[in-house]
This record gives C-alpha cells, structure tokens and sequence, in this order.
C-alpha cells in the first residue's frame, strides 16, 4: 500500500526542505505531495530563513520518491518551468473505501467546503487545525516554514489506514484512522 507524505508551504525556504528531506530520511514514503506555495514568499510574507527557491528546487529534483505538487496561491507557471514538472489543482485517492482530497487551501477549506470526501488536506492559512464539516474532516497543515499565529510546523504521514500529522521533531500531534 503505498504511503504518503504531505507538506505545505515551502515558501522557498532552503532550511525548511532540508528539515523536509531529513524527514522523507526517515518516513521514507513511496509519494510526497506538496500542497502549494513551494518557491515564491508571496507579498503578505516575510522572508522565510534561508530563502533560495533555486536551492529548493534542485533538490526538489533530486527526490527519488514520487513528487506531487499541487498549486498553491503562490505559484506560478515560472515555477512550472523550474521543476519541470506540471502543478495540479488537486489531488485525490482514496484509502480504505475513504475519499481523500488534496488541495492548497485558498479556494477549499472548512469554511469554504467540498462534499463527498472524507478528509481534505491543505495548507494556505498558514495555521494548523483539524474541524469536522458534516462528514468531512480538513486538515490544515500550517506552513513548514512560515508558520502564523504560534501554529506548529508540521507535516502528514499517511501509511497503510493510519494518517498521523506530526511535527518536525516527529512528534505525533493528531491521528486519525482511515
């Protein structure tokens, strides 16, 4: 069963994708989706640490797993062109008869709902948090690099039925069975 990683918001940050990296070291899993926002700090951010969306994209290249990158807010057909590789709108699959969704978080979100999926992940407002919406669970992963409002930095692990988000430290935070 293949597993996944998920992370948002890179922001180009070259010292958050190597914390990225050290992570894919040790969850080594078959797919890494990212969830938008990979390169660009956008013009409401600051300067995220280590700033170098060419750095970041290099060893964006470099990965040996699947990449999946869908597009963020901040992202651009230049960043296309960089990666090249292709930005989804989405990402979706299902896990044990569940329906997954996968997104950026600016146009889907729990106040902005999708229906017949049970769990969405994303990112774009740069705080982490789990709500329930009906029988949708959204999951928003903050930013790996420029997290708001004292969120936590973290990321998804989905193996087999289980999706833990933890954060950099690999501390499970939230868990939800599939």
């Amino acid at each position: 069963m293949t597993s996944f990683l998920f992370v948002t918001d890179v922001h180009g940050s070259l010292f958050y994708f190597n914390e990225i990296l050290k992570i894919v070291e040790i969850e080594r899993p078959d797919t890494i989706v990212f969830l938008g926002d990979m390169f660009y700090h956008g013009p409401r951010n600051p300067l995220p640490e280590d700033y170098n969306p060419m750095e970041v994209c290099k060893k964006l290249k470099e990965l040996k797993q699947k990449v999946i990158i869908v597009k963020g807010n901040c992202d651009a057909e230049v960043d296309e062109m960089i990666a090249d590789k292709k930005f989804s709108n989405s990402f979706s699959f299902k896990r044990n008869g569940k329906k997954i969704f996968c997104t950026h978080g600016h146009k889907i979100n729990a106040e902005k709902p999708i229906e017949n999926y049970d769990l969405v992940l994303h990112g774009h407002s740069h705080i982490y948090s789990v709500k329930d919406v009906g029988n949708t669970t959204y999951i928003n992963l903050s930013s790996v690099s420029l997290p708001k409002n004292n969120s936590v930095r973290c990321y998804a692990f989905l193996c087999n039925n289980l999706l833990q988000v933890k954060n950099l430290n690999g501390n499970i935070i939230f868990q939800i069975n599939l």
